[in-house]
């Protein structure tokens, strides 16, 4: 039974050339499927096993909507002010430049205008990966100026949602980003400029109370969690069981909340139908 017994004594490797196995290579999803993490980012961060839809951030989907992942970033500098003096556990400023070197973003949301299918589209993408995609004035102000960029050019307008709500840092600053969201929403809408509000997990709050639901067609993805408050928040509040799936984007679509759900995989095609039939063009293949 020698290869029970080492034969060689006192073997030694140096730490450097010790094998571990990287971080990254797997990924489980909530039902127990685990995917190879290249495999999953092959086929749209959507597990093969369950359809899981992983979170992901604006640099995901603008390789999904513009042709060939060209596209020119607007605001891309825009940063947020400290007006209020805001300290929690730690001071507002120190926990934006926190964040910013930890993601590489300047604020929680994203706008960039490309081609997508061969004609010109504004994207506003959230991205959850900064203070929980929080809603400040930045975020307002570069959606705002977005809109802006699609009124004056005559450039359809998507919106995809991703946040927990209004950013607490900025108190009062942060609410007033949903009037003011909606004011240019309907500035566009005047303007006779098509805009799709696409919902993804987790879109909340003041995002929902604003923006995500002003869409000319609102969309989702599936399983996403969309609502004011979180599903916790309002069981207690009101003291009874939730319905089975509550406030998934499934349930919404079934009570009238959405106009469709789409898997990502599908989004790029769907969103540009509805472009050329709201605009009663030719339809784009």
């Amino acid at each position: 039974m020698a290869w029970f017994k080492r034969t060689d004594k006192g073997i030694q490797t140096p730490t450097e050339e010790k094998k571990d196995t990287p971080k990254g290579l797997w990924y489980k999803t909530p039902s127990g499927k685990i995917i190879d993490t290249e495999e999953l980012k092959k086929n749209l961060y959507v597990s093969p096993e369950d359809g899981y839809h992983v979170r992901v951030g604006s640099k995901e989907y603008f390789e999904i909507f513009f042709d060939d992942n060209k596209f020119k970033e607007l605001d891309a500098k825009l940063t947020a002010k400290d007006p209020l003096k805001f300290e929690d556990t730690k001071k507002y400023p120190d926990r934006l430049k926190e964040v910013q070197k930890k993601t590489g973003l300047k604020d929680a949301v994203r706008t960039a205008v490309g081609k997508s299918m061969g004609k010109d589209l504004v994207v506003a993408a959230m991205d959850f990966s900064f203070i929980g995609g929080s809603m400040g004035s930045v975020v307002g102000e570069k959606i705002a100026r977005a809109i802006d960029y699609s009124i004056e050019n005559n450039i359809p307008f998507l919106m995809i949602s991703k946040s927990g709500g209004a950013r607490m840092m900025e108190a009062s600053l942060s609410l007033m980003q949903l009037a003011k969201t909606s004011v240019k929403l309907a500035q566009l809408a005047k303007a006779k400029i098509p805009y799709i509000s696409l919902c993804t997990d987790p879109t909340t709050g003041g995002t929902t109370a604003s923006f995500a639901m002003l869409g000319d067609i609102n969309i989702a993805e599936p399983n996403a969690l969309i609502g004011f408050a979180g599903p916790r928040v309002v069981k207690d509040t009101t003291g009874k069981d939730l319905p089975e799936g509550f406030q998934r984007s499934e349930f919404l679509l079934e009570h009238g909340f959405l106009d469709a759900i789409y898997e990502r995989k599908n989004l790029k095609k769907q969103v540009n139908l509805y472009l050329d039939l709201i605009q009663n063009q030719p339809v784009r293949v």
